[in-house]
């Protein structure tokens, strides 16, 4: 949550190095040795398209894309959404900054149509042309495959009400024929919709949708899951052991028992696994590093004397010299070190009243932003004040339920003191989770943890959200809406943060340098200030600390980094700049 806090990362990982805890028992291993990767029907050939509003050339060590920074990115003309899908995924609320997004999803000329894909309603679904409700765990399918440890596995999710019906002799094509409100199971929503949107294929969409077991035909749910369980080491021959046959035996196997372990054994050492006879035919050994490469592709390294596979890095060993920092410009970080974060305390000015805000930090009985709805949690941890050690509260004169103005980069919060000495002098925090809201206008959803607020904007960058009303009891179908006692909602905190993208990582640096002052007699609980002019000021100022692509041989990111839907590597595709 630093800047520069990778590094810290890296550091910690060179400590488990000198202790040999790296892909041994006992210590960590890199999450492709336990994780499995299912292999999936009509996979498309890799996309000959760059897409710089993922991931932009300011950013070329980035491992994910920058999505929090996609609203600077529209606002300042790089692009625009035609269509865009915000599936599962609250950036108004969960995202610094969030009255930006707001500003571009009212703009038609940076978001065309906007459908919301999410199974509860919530903020940034309010500025949606399109809501489509999406099922919670229990109402759709999903694999899963977690490094939980040495072995490998797979799981099955289903959506409950679905199996029971096909259990009960019912049959259903759709599992929002069965689902609480017309739910979608999100499978068939992409399944079908990419054959509304290329019913006779000759867009080259609906192809990737067909069945492979009836050639020209849509593929079912059943099919899919069945061509890719039927592909999973060792599941079939579990499947006939236990008596299952037919065409679909591996999905009845998955479907009774939920879960399938694929490597019961302890896999670790994987480094030292040694290469096959086939796989050194015609590979070629660097006489300078010792990487074994065939076809174009690193498959292991020579290591006293003996060819072995290594770990998935450049050099195919732990790395305390990168090359690929020097090579992508920022050589003074090829080895592990330290970086002066950005609320290092040289930068903070305590008579000024500077302080560092960890805004991050979770409460055990709650989940992100996925618990609002969970009443008896929410009956729990309905506030979320401003935690402040009795030293500092002393400084300023704040007892515990004290208002308290917490200024940031780009505007503040009007939150409540919490003195404990469960914090460090000096440094200040305030809760995740809390501050869910809805505006009178709003469909009324979530009403367990939600404020209704009132949201002002004077048309050039100035926003303001002010409390209406907090929580209330209300008539449901469950007794319990009408036996809450609390009132309080909490308070907005992320939307009053401006965007602090690492220069390296692009990881969003959520700590957040604030000053604190007394509010004014005007000003009430839950009052929130943004000039969104400034946010973008602020975002400008992050996005000249980096240092652009292209790198090596013209590349936009290195080729060894890993990414979901890789386009076309060959030096003619997108991940070379051509200019």
């Amino acid at each position: 949550s630093n800047l520069g806090g990778w590094a810290v990362a890296r550091c910690l990982h060179f400590l488990s190095v000198l202790t040999g805890a790296v892909g041994a028992k006992g210590g960590t291993s890199p999450n492709s040795w336990n994780k499995f990767s299912p292999t999936q029907p009509n996979p498309p050939k890799p996309q000959k398209v760059w897409n710089e509003l993922h991931f932009p050339k300011e950013y070329p060590l980035a491992f994910f894309e920058m999505s929090q920074l996609l609203p600077h990115f529209l606002k300042e003309g790089r692009g625009k959404l035609d269509v865009y899908f915000s599936r599962v995924f609250n950036p108004v609320w969960t995202y610094p900054d969030g009255f930006t997004w707001m500003e571009q999803f009212m703009d038609e000329s940076k978001f065309g149509i906007h459908a919301a894909l999410t199974p509860t309603w919530n903020e940034t679904a309010f500025y949606a042309d399109f809501v489509l409700p999406m099922g919670l765990a229990s109402e759709r399918h999903d694999l899963n495959s977690y490094a939980t440890h040495g072995g490998t596995w797979v799981a099955f999710r289903q959506p409950v009400l679905r199996e029971a019906a096909r259990r009960n002799g019912v049959p259903v094509e759709y599992t929002y024929d069965v689902n609480p409100g017309e739910v979608w199971e999100e499978d068939e929503f992409w399944i079908e919709l990419s054959w509304r949107i290329d019913p006779d294929g000759s867009m080259g969409i609906r192809k990737h949708f067909e069945s492979p077991y009836r050639p020209g035909e849509k593929i079912t749910i059943d099919e899919y899951y069945q061509y890719i369980f039927e592909r999973v080491k060792g599941l079939p021959e579990a499947a006939k052991k236990d008596g299952f046959t037919g065409k679909f035996a591996e999905l009845e196997y998955m479907r009774k028992y939920g879960a399938f372990a694929i490597e019961e054994g302890e896999s670790y050492k994987m480094n030292e696994k040694p290469l096959t006879e086939e796989q050194l035919k015609d590979a070629q050994i660097d006489g300078e590093t010792g990487v074994i490469r065939k076809n174009g592709k690193d498959i292991g390294v020579v290591v006293n004397g003996k060819a072995v596979v290594g770990f998935p890095t450049p050099s195919r060993k732990n790395e305390f010299y990168s090359q690929t920092m020097v090579d992508w410009k920022w050589p003074e970080y090829a080895t592990p070190t330290y970086i002066k974060s950005h609320i290092h305390n040289d930068v903070l000015d305590k008579e000024k009243g500077e302080y560092v805000l960890v805004p991050t930090f979770r409460l055990p009985t709650l989940i992100h932003t996925r618990s609002g709805n969970a009443k008896w949690l929410v009956e729990i941890s309905n506030r979320n004040p401003i935690w402040m050690h009795p030293n500092d509260a002393k400084r300023w004169g704040f007892k515990t339920g004290d208002l308290v103005k917490m200024n940031t980069d780009i505007g503040y919060f009007i939150d409540k003191v919490w003195v404990t000495q469960s914090m460090k002098p000096g440094v200040v925090a305030c809760s995740h989770h809390i501050g869910r809201w809805r505006r009178p206008q709003d469909k009324i959803g979530n009403r367990w943890a939600t404020n209704t607020v009132n949201i002002e904007n004077d048309g050039k960058g100035g926003w303001k959200m002010n409390t209406m009303s907090g929580i209330k009891p209300f008539e449901s179908g469950d007794k319990d809406s009408k036996r809450i006692f609390w009132k309080d909602g909490g308070v907005h905190q992320n939307i009053t943060h401006a965007v602090h993208p690492d220069p390296i990582s692009g990881m969003h640096t959520w700590h957040q340098r604030v000053r604190i002052e007394k509010p004014s007699k005007s000003e009430k609980y839950g009052d929130i200030f943004v000039d969104t002019n400034r946010s973008h000021e602020i975002y400008k100022e992050w996005l000249a600390m980096t240092r652009p692509a292209p790198g090596p041989n013209g590349l936009r990111r290195p080729l060894w980094f890993k990414r979901a839907f890789t386009p076309d590597k060959s030096p003619d595709g997108p991940y070379y700049i051509k200019e």
